[in-house]
Formats: structure tokens, sequence, C-alpha cells
């Protein structure tokens, strides 16, 4: 079931319309994130996605030397923003449910909000006078933390605050007359014998004060001074790595001082990627194939469960989890050459791409998981990627019949729902859609976790 917090956040930055705001995923992460917070970013292995941010209970006040006062000198600006979507289907189209029944309906669903809120921005001047502190010697544990991982550190700038308490609701009604129980939208089941009528309400009410979207600055790190990258796209290493001394005439190394420019990337690249990873499950066991099927389909419910067992992974050695993780991690020690086989990284890899996409859409995974329609999905999804992946305009595309027909019924909306996570607009009852240039790294990941999770499947 879609969650009516994130699907109402990411309407309220759309209509905010600043591209440097980050959406808010998860009620927790709206109490946790505030201005000066720290937020860890782990690189991702692959070249074709991101992995999420993870906010964490530690501010830039607890790295800096003591006794610093924190500047609370902000610019604020107040909103109010209101919105009412309507779904509707009428009587008369008929949904192809299997071989054995149809069903045609009238739908109709409404979401809709009043948001009180205000932007609350830190100025510039009080980036520069926070930098004449120091970071705390020893350094604190957090950052050697993050230096051990490789992780890059970023620090809350900007706020989108509530300003007064918010009730988020969803109205969804639906007449039926067949005898089937089916999903119609993601958040609509519907069933009968012979006709039906269902009205479902859900409401979400977030307390004053908690953040919908955030903006974020990188830090950088050298010795016990540091700076804030103001430029909006720049990114480096938040420790950077101190480079031995070289004779001046080096010509190679300052060759590997160059900026390298990002090799041109095309969807042939995204396969090799993908179908490297892939090849190497073949080597795996069948019970360590189940195991981590299994236990990550166990996972997918729990956001934090997921991202320990990535910080786990890159331990050395391995710690220590309960549940899922554990088994797993069990699993991957059971083999001494774990290291070295490939089964470590290919945890990681799936773990990055699944980490890519939404709290929606891993419920959805896992639906897809349960209902072993995987393979259909991989090749649904890799139909959208493959003539679109270099285009940077909105293009209408339809998707090819042939590859829609194993996708009827309730099957279809838990895969039209994971490509309107992604970005790309859906209606049920018609295969036709908008490629959009933001949806490709999410249907990227979607499409490398769905390859790796089928091919484990198999076993």
């Amino acid at each position: 079931m879609p969650s009516v917090f994130e699907s109402t956040v990411k309407k309220l930055v759309k209509e905010i319309g600043d591209k440097e705001l980050r959406p808010v995923t998860g009620v927790t992460n709206a109490d946790t994130i505030r201005r000066f917070s720290l937020i860890r970013r782990k690189k991702a292995r692959p070249l074709f996605w991101t992995v999420s941010d993870v906010p964490v209970d530690i501010t830039l006040k607890d790295i800096l030397e003591p006794s610093v006062v924190v500047p609370d000198a902000a610019v604020e600006t107040r909103h109010l923003c209101g919105y009412n979507e309507l779904w509707k289907q009428d009587a008369g189209v008929s949904v192809n449910a299997g071989a054995k029944a149809s069903i045609s309906e009238d739908t109709s669903s409404c979401q809709g909000s009043s948001i009180d809120y205000k932007i609350v921005r830190t100025p510039y001047k009080t980036w520069t006078d926070l930098q004449k502190w120091k970071v705390m010697d020893p350094e604190p544990s957090f950052l050697k933390e993050c230096r051990r991982r490789e992780n890059n550190v970023y620090v809350v700038t900007d706020v989108v605050e509530l300003c007064d308490s918010c009730v988020m609701e969803d109205h969804s009604s639906v007449n039926v007359s067949g005898a089937l129980s089916v999903l119609v939208k993601p958040f609509v089941t519907v069933g009968g014998g012979g006709g039906a009528h269902q009205v479902s309400e859900r409401k979400h009410t977030v307390p004053k004060g908690s953040v919908m979207a955030y903006k974020r600055k990188q830090l950088v790190f050298k010795g016990n001074s540091w700076e804030i990258l103001h430029v909006a796209d720049a990114e480096e290493d938040t420790f950077p790595v101190e480079k031995a001394l070289c004779k001046p005439h080096s010509n190679r190394s300052k060759a590997s001082e160059r900026i390298q420019e990002p090799p041109l990337l095309d969807f042939n690249c995204l396969h090799e990627e993908v179908s490297l990873e892939v090849s190497t499950v073949d080597q795996f066991s069948k019970d360590f194939k189940d195991a981590v099927f299994s236990n990550i389909l166990a996972m997918l419910g729990d956001r934090k469960a997921l991202q320990d067992l990535m910080d786990t992974l890159e331990q050395e050695p391995l710690g220590h989890l309960d549940g899922p993780g554990g088994t797993i991690l069990n699993e991957l020690q059971k083999d001494s050459s774990y290291a070295y086989n490939g089964s470590q990284h290919l945890i990681l890899y799936l773990l990055e791409a699944i980490m890519a996409l939404n709290d929606i859409q891993h419920g959805l995974l896992a639906q897809s998981m349960e209902k072993k329609i995987l393979s259909q999905q991989r090749d649904l999804v890799r139909s959208i990627l493959e003539p679109n992946f270099e285009c940077s305009e909105s293009t209408p595309f339809t998707l090819k019949p042939e590859l829609l027909a194993p996708l009827q019924g309730e099957v279809l909306a838990i895969t039209y729902g994971l490509l309107e996570e992604c970005g790309l607009e859906m209606e049920l009852q018609s295969p036709r859609s908008t490629w959009d240039l933001e949806a490709k790294q999410p249907l990227s990941a979607l499409y490398g976790a769905l390859c790796v999770l089928q091919r484990l499947a198999e076993a």
C-alpha cells in the first residue's frame, strides 16, 4: 500500500519547484532531520544509480570544538499549500483478470491535504562564522567510522517544516461487477461475486515541526579544519586521500590529478554491468541463494534492517546481526573464501539497487517476489530503458502488448506501481506513458534488483 506521507511530500516538493530539495523518506526521518543535522552517504559501486541518504542522530555541533554555539539565525518564509487529486475510471472498461474471469468497475480516488509550512534557510554568513571552529581532537568516532567506510558526509542547510499539524487523506471508492478479487490501483482492493461497493479511507496526521524536505551540502575534512561545498552539484571526497610526495617533474603525478570526464554510458553499459553481477550467482550453492532471496524478502519492509546489513557487510571482519540479516551473514561465513568468491560483493550490489528505491517500491517488490513475476517485470523494465536511455526529453512510448499479457489484474497493478514510483505516469487501462529523464536512475536500480533477484529465485 503506498504511503500517503511519501506521496504527499513528493507533491509538495514538486509544488515548491526547487530542484535541490530532497523529499524526506518515511515519517521517522521527518522527526530526525533538522538544520545542521549530519547525513552520511556511501559511494555507490554501480555507475547508474545513487544510494539513498542516511540521516544520523548527530549534528554539526557534535563534531566541532566544545562550547561552539551554533548560530540559529535563519531566513523563514511561510506558505500554505492545498491540493486535491481525483482519479476516476468509468464503468464499461473491462479488466482482463486472467483466463477464468474479468471485472468491470467504476472507481474513484481522491487524495488531498492542506499544508501550512515554512522554508527555513541558513544564511551564507552562518557557515563562514562556523568554519572558524575546528573539528574535535581526537576525531569524533562518527567521522572515523565514515572515513573507514569511505562514506561522504553532508550537513542539512535548509528545511521545509510544518507550521501546524497536517492531516493527509486518501479516499477511494469502487463499484464492481464480477467474480474476482483484484487490485485495481495499488491502494484499492476490490472484489465480489456479482457486484460490490467498497469505500476505503486513510488518514495520516503529521505533527507540527516535522520536516517534509531538506537541502544538504557536502562537507570536506582536511586535518582538523573543514569546509562546505556550496555549489549544488559539487561532489568530492569528504575525506580526501593525502597524496604521496612526488618529484615535481613527474608527468604521471600530473596526469593522475586531471579531472576525468565521466564515460558516455548507454543501456548496453548498464546491461553489461548487471549481467556481470548476475553471472556470479551460478557459482553459489542452492542453500546460499535460497537464504539470500528469502531473507532479503523478509527485510523489504524494514529499511533500517537493510541499511544495517549493508553497513555490516563493509566491516572487516564481518560484524554480528540478529534476524534475517544475521542469517545472510551466517551463510557468508560458512565459506572462508566469501570475501574472494564474489558473494559479499553480489549482496552489496543487490542491496545498493534496492536501497535506491523508495519504501513504497520495497513493498511492491516484496509482492513481486512472492508472486514470482520478477522475470516478466525485468523484461518490461528493459523494454522501457533500452530505447529511451539516452533520451533527455519527455518522449511518449507504448509498452509492448506481449510483455503486458502475462501481467494482468493484481500483478499488473503491482508492476505499474513500481513504474509509477520511478517517475513514469502509468494508467492501469493504458499501455501508454511518457519517458521522464528523472526516471532513469530509479528504473536502472529497479532493473538491477529484478535481474539479480530473478537469478537467485531460479534456485
